[in-house]
């Protein structure tokens, strides 16, 4: 598979039983419909060291528009995050697939404290 972004080769890593694949250019990942959801749930030290790419790299990709997907190659639809709405992913309305630049998986797995006082605040309201 290519990269969506730079044609890059794509490498697959297998991390607790979901294959995940990352180019070897700018560092990218693409996830199958919703792996990136449930490798965000399982956590851990695997899923920590998955996205290894250069952040800075990840910044400039993001900017880039009109991407294919790799799996289908449908024209991707740039995405914010319901959670964390600063982080603008590409997913694909064929297949599910969805592709992070490098640094946004990463970023994805932790809430910042204003995005977790989100979290609660409907729950606060509640009671």
């Amino acid at each position: 598979m290519q990269c969506p972004k730079c044609s890059a080769e794509m490498k697959t890593q297998a991390v607790d039983g979901i294959e995940v694949d990352q180019c070897t250019g700018c560092g990218g990942m693409w996830f199958d419909l919703r792996e990136h959801d449930r490798l965000r749930e399982k956590g851990g030290k695997a899923v920590a060291s998955l996205d290894s790419g250069d952040r800075a790299k990840g910044a400039a990709n993001n900017e880039e528009r009109d991407i294919d997907c790799p799996r289908c190659g449908v024209q991707m639809v740039k995405l914010a995050h319901h959670e964390q709405t600063h982080i603008h992913y590409e997913q694909c309305a064929t297949c599910g697939g969805a592709y992070f630049d490098a640094g946004e998986f990463d970023d994805l797995r932790e809430l910042t404290l204003g995005e977790r006082v989100k979290r609660l605040l409907p729950g606060l309201r509640r009671g």
